[in-house]
């Protein structure tokens, strides 16, 4: 699944940003159906466990709307920005209608809600507002905008003024999220024409390398009321309160223009980004998976083993039989990792792991041969803790063994550089003998007792 997203990263490489509006289109036609193909082998993929799948769930779901807007051609813009800077309005403006709930209130707006653009229609252009990225106890309500802004392929984001702090970090939150970035300075009715254009170099100035320099705006979505004075025939003078439409034009080409001449590639790449993601939670949660069944498959073969050379009273031959419950918990473990090996293949992986363990461990495998030894001459509870504390040794070497082909199969049948030796002495050094030894004479212990 990693090699997906390296695919996908490499289609569309070129588009990472758009294009100037003078610019020639892109050829995306091709990168665009490799994405929607590779969207389909995603949700496809017979090799995701069904219980990952349940866990992400949402993102599952999300993949699938993103393959189904590829389909339909559609380009999602989030409108953005801090409470009451007139996100509503913005949005409201360039559909022409009241499309989304304007208020004078903190918080109107609670939740996503997307409409698609009247005049862009035939373009596919679908708006999505957002809530405040400031409201105060609205932690829930911004991860929310952040979250609609990450599956949106282009935001707009709007502001008031100057930048405040939070407006800054959101700005730089967003463009890590690698998609365009356009700032609408709303609200540019109240400033004089001298201060509006020194605010528009401040803020391009403030802003760059986040967003480009044509990308930041003026725009006023609800200008204020302006006073009007009639005469009537009497020469009576009558005022009343008229407001201007919105000053939108120069957001809304500038949209069209980046939606006709890139809106296949940025939704094409968006669901690209999102879909590396997403693989790389799914690789992490299916490697979760598979280390918690390993551990569990470690363990049950530990005290396999440790019983089974704690109850032979046999010297010294408990130790060969029970090496065939390692060739197995490696079998069993390479299947967990599906790379299954044979039988013989796990033999010789235990033998390779066995010969290094027995170098770096000469001390405690000769102790073992001599408790095996003593089992077979002590009677009464001496032979009871004798073989526990045998018992305990098989178990750390059989958790010695787990641990190392785990390491060998993860690495795809590799040691890697540095060898055999150094892996098996790195997973060691991991590993608390003491406690391991501890559990296990305990636990057999437990067990002898209770026969």
């Amino acid at each position: 699944m990693s090699d997906l997203w390296q695919r996908l990263r490499g289609w569309l490489k070129p588009a990472t940003a758009p294009a100037p509006a003078d610019a020639p289109p892109a050829p995306s036609g091709g990168a665009h159906q490799r994405v929607a193909d590779s969207l389909r082998s995603l949700l496809d993929d017979p090799t995701i466990p069904a219980a990952v799948r349940g866990e992400l769930a949402a993102d599952f779901g999300r993949i699938e709307a993103m393959l189904a807007r590829l389909e339909r051609g559609e380009l999602h813009v989030a409108v953005f920005g801090r409470v009451s800077a007139g996100k509503s309005s913005v949005a409201n403006a360039l559909l022409g209608r009241e499309a989304f709930a304007v208020g004078v209130l903190h918080g109107t707006t609670t939740e996503a809600a997307q409409a698609p653009l009247d005049e862009a229609a035939h373009e596919g252009l679908v708006l999505i507002d957002t809530p405040g990225i400031n409201e105060l106890d609205g932690e829930a309500r911004e991860r929310l905008a952040f979250e609609v802004a990450e599956v949106s392929d282009l935001v707009v984001f709007v502001c008031d003024g100057d930048l405040t702090r939070d407006e800054r970090d959101a700005l730089q939150t967003l463009a890590a999220t690698q998609r365009p970035l356009l700032l609408a300075l709303n609200k540019a009715d109240r400033y004089g024409a001298a201060e509006r254009d020194a605010l528009l170099a401040q803020l391009r100035e403030r802003t760059q390398g986040l967003v480009r320099a044509q990308d930041v705006l003026a725009v006023a979505a609800r200008p204020a009321a302006q006073r009007i004075v009639d005469t009537d025939a009497k020469g009576r003078e009558h005022a009343t309160a008229q407001a201007p439409p919105p000053d939108i034009a120069a957001l809304r080409e500038r949209l069209l223009a980046i939606a006709a001449r890139e809106g296949h590639t940025l939704s094409a790449l968006n669901a690209g980004l999102y879909a590396g993601r997403l693989t790389d939670q799914v690789s992490a949660r299916i490697a979760e998976t598979r280390r918690a069944l390993a551990s569990r498959l470690i363990r049950h073969y530990c005290l396999a083993k440790g019983l089974a050379v704690a109850l032979n009273p046999i010297p010294v031959a408990d130790l060969l039989a029970a090496a065939g419950l390692d060739a197995a918990m490696v079998v069993q473990l390479s299947r967990v990792y599906s790379l299954p090996l044979t039988r013989s293949e796990s033999g010789r992986l235990v033998a390779a792991i066995s010969a290094q363990l027995a170098a770096l461990m000469g001390a405690i495998w000769g102790i073992q041969l001599v408790s095996s030894a003593l089992k077979g001459v002590s009677g009464g509870l001496s032979v009871v803790l004798t073989a526990a504390a045998q018992g305990a040794l098989g178990w750390y070497a059989t958790v010695l063994i787990g641990r190392a082909a785990e390491r060998y199969l993860v690495a795809g049948k590799s040691w890697g550089e540095q060898g055999a030796k150094r892996a098996v002495r790195e997973v060691m050094e991991s590993l608390d003998r003491d406690s391991i030894l501890r559990e296990a004479r305990e636990e057999i212990l437990r067990r002898l007792k209770g026969r």
